[in-house]
């Protein structure tokens, strides 16, 4: 049986009998996109690639039941990644492609699926006509179908640098994944090919003799697998989010006695504390205000009233969270924001890198979207005074455009 991740996954009610499987294979390292995470973890336009192909994937099968399969080393960056997304819990991958979707298809088995499609992860520009052209054959009875587009390029067989003889392009056609598949002929087929070297899924079913037909793909349906993708990804998702909007927010709180103050989630010494219902964040209310009015959502008071009594003392991050998830669930990102501190003391100055890096955490952005400024007043109001501190805050997002 294949090993199943249970750290932390997402609560999902499991049906008795799914007649759409997907398998989304997430287990590669991606070592050709260069340094950092595996790419199915790095964000473009705000959220992991690995989120972007589940969004496309539920929108065109709302009722599928999705399994991924992930490397054992990414269970954090996938529980990150999938946040708010129900799904199978993650089965771990194997040391080959085809280990990792055997894994997978062996996971599903006791849902009894009639159809499975099996996904790249690092493939978010699936649409839903080439799903569901797939699904359709399935349909009518094939038994393996495979998107792909019909190569046009001239295409020269090369030997040492020179080549040999131009290949007749006529035949050949470039293949994409999903990948569709009666579930009981892919399960036959990935058992008989155990220990095999094979490529993909469709060659598996070659391999045990079942018939594998095309279907029509889509162009734009690429695999992200080199650094210049991920620059072509980023275009095309923020061609898709122009929606533009600009919100501010502004709070005031007094000072009281204490020993310290809470800005923009971290924790300063002081000689004073913020007089507030919760932690008394100045910073983080006003940007939670302006990342609410960004999505004309109302206010901090109208989703986190001061009557409520389970608000007291409350970390103001979970009211940031908040307005970044209500962001999110439109379909958006969070595209830069803007903290301006007034106040006399406590300097703010030492503490402005650490405060851009919670902010940035918070709202699940890089660290050179987050701006954070201080300024005094002179000596003027009550600031000035140093009765307390205010704070300003203006975010920018970008959403879908509708129809």
């Amino acid at each position: 049986m294949p090993e199943v991740m249970t750290k932390s996954q997402p609560q999902i009610s499991q049906p008795s009998y799914a007649p759409i499987a997907v398998l989304i294979v997430a287990a590669g390292r991606g070592s050709r996109a260069g340094e950092g995470a595996p790419k199915q973890y790095r964000r473009v336009a705000g959220k992991t690639i690995l989120s972007h192909t589940l969004n496309a994937i539920k929108d065109a099968l709302p009722e599928a039941v999705i399994q991924v399969v992930i490397h054992p080393d990414d269970t954090d960056l996938y529980n990150d990644a999938v946040q708010n997304h129900p799904i199978q819990p993650a089965v771990f991958g194997g040391s080959s492609r085809q280990e990792s979707v055997f894994n997978g298809i062996s996971a599903l088995k006791h849902l009894e699926p009639e159809f499975i499609l099996v996904h790249d992860a690092a493939r978010p520009f699936v649409d839903t006509g080439t799903i569901h052209r797939l699904i359709g054959a399935l349909k009518a009875g094939a038994q393996a179908v495979l998107p792909a587009t019909k190569v046009t390029d001239t295409l020269k067989s090369v030997t040492e640098g020179t080549i040999t003889h131009t290949v007749d392009r006529e035949r050949l056609y470039a293949v994409q994944t999903p990948q569709a598949f009666s579930f009981e002929n892919l399960l036959e087929a990935h058992s008989a090919a155990i220990g095999k070297e094979l490529t993909d899924d469709g060659a598996v079913m070659e391999a045990s003799g079942f018939s594998v037909q095309v279907v029509e793909g889509n162009a734009e349906n690429f695999k992200i697998t080199t650094a210049a993708d991920f620059v072509k990804a980023e275009q095309i998702l923020m061609m898709q989010l122009a929606d533009v909007r600009v919100g501010s927010g502004y709070d005031v709180h007094r000072f009281e006695d204490g020993d310290h103050v809470w800005l923009c989630g971290v924790r300063i010494p002081f000689t004073k504390s913020l007089k507030g219902h919760s932690d008394a964040d100045v910073g983080l209310h006003a940007l939670t205000d302006a990342l609410l009015a960004s999505i004309a959502d109302g206010d901090i008071g109208q989703h986190f009233p001061p009557s409520d009594a389970k608000w007291r003392g409350a970390p103001s991050d979970q009211f940031l969270t908040f307005a970044r998830d209500r962001v999110r669930a439109k379909g958006g990102v969070v595209a830069h924001v803007s903290v301006c501190i007034i106040c006399e003391k406590p300097k703010v100055g030492p503490h402005n890198p650490a405060m851009r890096s919670r902010v940035a955490e918070l709202l699940l952005i890089d660290v050179d979207r987050v701006s954070i400024q201080a300024t005094t007043t002179e000596k003027l109001g009550f600031t000035g005074r140093e009765e307390g501190i205010a704070a300003q805050a203006t975010a920018t997002i970008r959403l879908p455009l509708k129809g």
